[in-house]
């Protein structure tokens, strides 16, 4: 699909828009306040708002190669700090899915150049759990499992990450969920890894305080 036709088609979606409701992008221009915040995969089969049925404007998103969430990564954590300190997120959803390709290779060792260096915290959990990945009877069913397993450890670095025990601990109310997605059947599911609490954080892995935003006044 070239450039042209991309473009023919936003035009057709927002006249579409525009036609059911006139108002719908001066709702969207005046105000974002999003419920939730998803941190997924960058694979393209996997948009937030699309299996969600999430509208524009209900969910803010941070994605990735498979769904990493590093305390190092100046990009994931400034979206984390900006949707707990300032959009006021109640909901951040860490979502994995079902046949990872970054969870592939990182389980195969065969991804190419930065990539590889990426996926490392994939490998090592992989090491980790060696003996339940490799129970398992086809790659498939590994690959999955390793998905799975990827997803609970990203929700805990979310959940012991400075920026949410400040929210719990200035008495905000705010959920962490994780999930993972079936391109097969297109459901998603709940994996029980959620936390409600500053009680669900480990203060074993409470990382360096991080500075609030500062909001400037013109």
């Amino acid at each position: 699909m070239s450039i042209v036709s991309i473009l023919a088609q936003n035009a057709k979606w927002a006249l579409e828009r525009r036609t059911e409701d006139p108002d719908y992008f001066a709702r969207l221009q005046s105000l974002q306040t999003p419920e939730y915040l998803w941190i997924g995969c960058s694979d393209s089969r996997v948009p937030a708002n699309t299996i969600t049925g999430l509208e524009p404007g209900e969910v803010f998103v941070h994605r990735n190669v498979a769904n990493v969430v590093y305390a190092a990564d100046l990009n994931c954590m400034s979206v984390l700090q900006y949707a707990v300190e300032v959009l006021q997120v109640r909901q951040i959803i860490v979502c994995g899915h079902h046949g990872c390709g970054g969870v592939r290779a990182a389980l195969k060792g065969n991804a190419p150049g930065l990539v590889n260096h990426w996926l490392e915290p994939i490998r090592d959990l992989a090491r980790l759990h060696r003996t339940a990945v490799e129970a398992c009877g086809t790659e498939r069913e590994r690959i999955d499992l390793l998905c799975e397993l990827n997803v609970r450890m990203q929700v805990h670095h979310v959940v012991n990450s400075p920026i949410v025990e400040r929210a719990w601990e200035a008495g905000r109310e705010l959920q962490v969920h994780g999930l993972v997605y079936s391109l097969a059947d297109g459901v998603l599911r709940n994996l029980s890894c959620s936390a409600f609490g500053i009680e669900d954080a480990d203060p074993a892995f409470r990382s360096v305080p991080v500075a609030p935003l500062v909001r400037h006044t013109p």
